[in-house]
């Protein structure tokens, strides 16, 4: 078993340090933990990285499924790529105004 650091992952990865510790403490990449020091088992990061290939093909024009709002509308698929990657599961977003004036003037 070969180890490896967070910056022998990130260097390969092509990202910071800081990314793989977060992708870590997150369960998002496969980890061990010695006494408090986390490193990486090679052959589970290679794994890791073959579960995460997707397809490139790309998909075929089917009637309207393009319009504004559809599911294969860019804009849409980062947004929501942002929200889930950014709300922790469970987590709400805050009231815009502290004095609730969002149910007074039917914002929500």
């Amino acid at each position: 078993m070969k180890l490896l650091t967070a910056k022998d992952v990130a260097a390969r990865l092509q990202v910071k340090d800081k990314t793989v510790y977060a992708w870590a403490k997150r369960g998002k990449i496969p980890t061990l933990k010695l006494n408090g020091v986390v490193r990486f088992d090679e052959k589970a990061i290679e794994q890791w990285l073959q579960a995460c290939q997707v397809s490139t093909k790309r998909p075929t024009r089917l009637g309207n499924s393009w319009r504004k709002g559809s599911i294969h509308n860019v804009d849409h698929l980062i947004e929501n790529a942002k929200r889930s990657v950014y709300t922790p599961r469970g987590e709400t977003r805050p009231l815009a105004s502290p004095f609730g004036e969002e149910d007074r003037n039917g914002a929500l």
